[in-house]
């Protein structure tokens, strides 16, 4: 489990590809303090630690993965948010935040606001997820408060602190991410659907 709490910006520094599995080496900061098979937050993907290098770890990414998150976009060089698991005691500073990437989505439009930027990201509202006003979400692993909640779109503020700390600096109209919706949200919508 995760915060969506940002730790680290890591940077790929290998790609591997293994049948349909991508081997994925990132040099961090944190990676002193990883160890092998422990679970680490990747642009909000939980992927499993498989290898330690001095600064540079790998982990793997199947199919599955592939198929719903934009890990497999990743390019040598590109920066990866990065969050070590919760530790059971501490603040829950984000929202609860599983690593299971729901969907891919796609930012539409980026407004300066003069001290922040209001980023909106369109999704495929065919897959039953959803936002609402004021509630959570999670894009590549960043936990955020939605606002302007619409049926596929919705938008999120960021301060300059984000900004500078998360890979959302990085981030274009155009560019594919990572959506993680509010688990909370995603029981309620199942449970109303199916009773």
């Amino acid at each position: 489990m995760f915060t969506g709490i940002i730790e680290d910006l890591g940077i790929v520094t290998k790609l591997e590809q293994e049948q349909s599995n991508l081997h994925i080496c990132i040099k961090s900061s944190i990676t002193s303090e990883l160890k092998i098979d422990q679970s680490v937050a990747h642009n909000g993907v939980c992927l499993t630690v498989v290898a330690l290098k001095e600064d540079e770890y790998t982990v793997t990414a199947i199919k599955e993965t592939l198929d719903k998150s934009n890990i497999g976009n990743l390019n040598i060089g590109d920066k990866v948010n990065l969050e070590r698991a919760m530790k059971l005691g501490n603040r829950l500073d984000g929202h609860i935040v599983q690593g299971h990437v729901d969907q891919r989505g796609k930012c539409v439009n980026i407004a300066n606001k003069g001290g922040s930027w209001l980023f909106t990201f369109e999704y495929d509202a065919k897959l039953g997820n959803l936002t609402i006003e004021k509630g959570s979400i999670t894009v590549n692993g960043v936990s955020l408060t939605v606002v302007n909640s619409k049926i596929n779109t919705f938008s999120v503020a960021i301060i300059p602190y984000t900004l500078e700390h998360t890979n959302f600096n990085t981030i274009d109209v155009g560019s594919v991410v990572n959506l993680e919706f509010d688990v909370i949200g995603k029981y309620v919508s199942k449970l109303s659907v199916n009773y």
